[in-house]
């Protein structure tokens, strides 16, 4: 185990993991707002006028892939990639604490924004079915961007920490 890390280094660990942040939460935001956006196509094929409410419950899914790029440009700005390349001699355990601080929102976001994005399905179908009550299905969204803002919360703190 050891040459294994020696061998990758501790920058390395670290950019692996901001950019899972980047990856996983970008992916989980893809898959939702893809499903909210099928689901969003079929009640425009009925009623157009609908676009801009169909529109809003699909964006929302697509929050924690933004939440995941924040975390990994706010974990390459505390690297220092950004300025006098002190990044290059990052010990390995300094680089598993920028892996690790990086996990919540990678998984989180990812998890969240798939279950979001089945809301958001939900929700649309709402719309289609009860027009006045579409706004029903934006607090059903908001209540699972809840736990994305938290493991968001998470990962900058733990950034914040590092020294």
């Amino acid at each position: 185990m050891e040459y294994f890390l020696n061998s990758f280094g501790g920058l390395a660990i670290a950019l692996l993991g901001s950019g899972l942040a980047a990856l996983l939460a970008g992916i989980g935001s893809a898959r939702g707002t893809g499903i909210a956006g099928e689901a969003g196509a079929g009640i425009l094929s009925e009623d157009p006028s609908k676009f801009g409410k169909v529109l809003i419950l699909q964006v929302i899914p697509g929050t924690q892939g933004l939440y995941g790029l924040v975390v990994w440009f706010f974990a390459i700005f505390r690297m220092g990639l950004f300025g006098d390349g002190g990044a290059a001699g990052m010990s390995i355990t300094t680089g598993i604490q920028y892996f690790v601080a990086c996990l919540p929102i990678a998984i989180g976001g990812m998890v969240s924004a798939m279950y979001q994005g089945k809301v958001a399905v939900a929700s649309i179908h709402l719309l289609g079915k009860k027009p006045d009550d579409w706004a029903k299905g934006i607090m059903l969204c908001v209540t699972v961007e809840f736990y994305a803002i938290l493991a968001l919360l998470a990962s900058m703190l733990m950034l914040l920490n590092i020294r």
